[in-house]
């Protein structure tokens, strides 16, 4: 049974639900929802919810409420952005994949080995680098009520696990069922690598893992270690071969609706709430509760420099040619934009 149970909310129920949270003494109430566990030393999203609602709280001398939902209490990412860009939820810290749906070139970021380390993917991914600010105004002119308030990575690099073997080439994946995110260019690398991609709902993972729906996965550390997946997986491999965002999204109405002095506000706590998310996620992968434990339960293993080169030369192209045919001409420019700031900063 999978670690989080989802809880679906009618529109009706959320709608009184929202309306019965209001602030009886007229503060503004701004309210987060994300699918992460809800402690602040347990997930990337957690310790910036935590953090922010401190510091917004303070600040603003009690001005701006913020509540959290954490654990997909508001429904999983796509339908929680809906309810942002409607203006019934303020905000959310959305994945990728639930992004993908309102926003489809945000699937350039699955040029598999694109970033070399997570220093250079700490830099790129980010509201102040060039790229960042580009990506943000690209979203926020595609998307309709949205605005970008955070950017930063998931919660490290993705790596593969499984029940079947060690992962050392590209040849290891044949044959192999690996769950993916709803994203054509995450099943286009699977598939290149002649595994079969078994695209599945957060929700149904762990499910689909025990009962051999799917032979295996692909997340970063945390995600894989927060949900268990050492209870129904036997092997990890590091191959450190995607790096998605995190979106920390508010409805644009919203944010502009504040006074100039509770954007400020907003502003400063967001950037110091990120960086407490990307510090939780490097923890976690180091801590007792990441790596160290994975470890107990699972072989784990390491690809090679030459195996990592094997496997550029096996999927890259084939993601490549998904984006550009699914995203044009600028999602290609988009694309461009960041291998190019990544090569800059690489250079640094």
């Amino acid at each position: 049974m999978t670690l989080f149970t989802r809880k679906t909310l009618t529109t009706a129920t959320l709608s009184l639900a929202l309306v019965g949270s209001l602030s009886a003494h007229g503060a503004t109430t701004m309210r987060i929802a994300h699918l992460n566990p809800p402690e602040s030393t347990a997930s990337n999203s957690g310790a910036m919810t935590a953090v922010f609602k401190q510091l917004v709280e303070t600040a603003s001398n009690g001005e701006i409420e913020v509540e959290v939902y954490p654990a997909g209490q508001l429904g999983e990412d796509a339908n929680v952005i809906n309810q942002v860009s409607q203006g019934i939820v303020e905000s959310t810290i959305s994945s990728a994949g639930g992004m993908a749906e309102h926003y489809p070139r945000i699937g350039i970021f699955d040029i598999p080995f694109a970033f070399p380390n997570i220093g250079v993917a700490t830099e790129v991914i980010d509201l102040s680098s060039d790229f960042g600010k580009e990506l943000a105004a690209d979203l926020e002119a595609e998307t309709d009520g949205l605005k970008v308030l955070g950017l930063l990575d998931s919660g490290g690099f993705f790596q593969f696990t499984n029940s079947e073997r060690p992962i050392t080439s590209p040849s290891d994946m044949e044959g192999l069922r690996i769950r993916t995110m709803t994203l054509p260019t995450h099943e286009a690398m699977i598939n290149s690598l002649d595994a079969r991609a078994t695209p599945l709902a957060w929700s149904e993972v762990y499910t689909a893992l025990q009962t051999g729906v799917a032979d295996g996965q692909m997340n970063p550390i945390q995600q894989t270690s927060f949900a268990n997946f050492d209870e129904v997986q036997d092997y990890l491999t590091i191959s450190n071969h995607l790096i998605t965002p995190y979106l920390w999204l508010v409805n644009d109405d919203f944010y502009s609706s504040l006074s100039a002095e509770h954007q400020e506000i907003i502003d400063w706590a967001s950037k110091v709430a990120v960086d407490a998310g990307r510090s939780m996620s490097r923890i976690i992968e180091a801590s007792e509760s990441g790596l160290p434990k994975l470890s107990e339960g699972m072989e784990v293993n390491a690809i090679t420099p030459e195996a990592r080169e094997a496997f550029v030369a096996a999927s890259q192209p084939a993601v490549r040619e998904v984006i550009e045919e699914r995203y044009g001409d600028e999602g290609i420019a988009l694309l461009n934009s960041m291998l190019a700031e990544i090569d800059e900063v690489s250079d640094e």
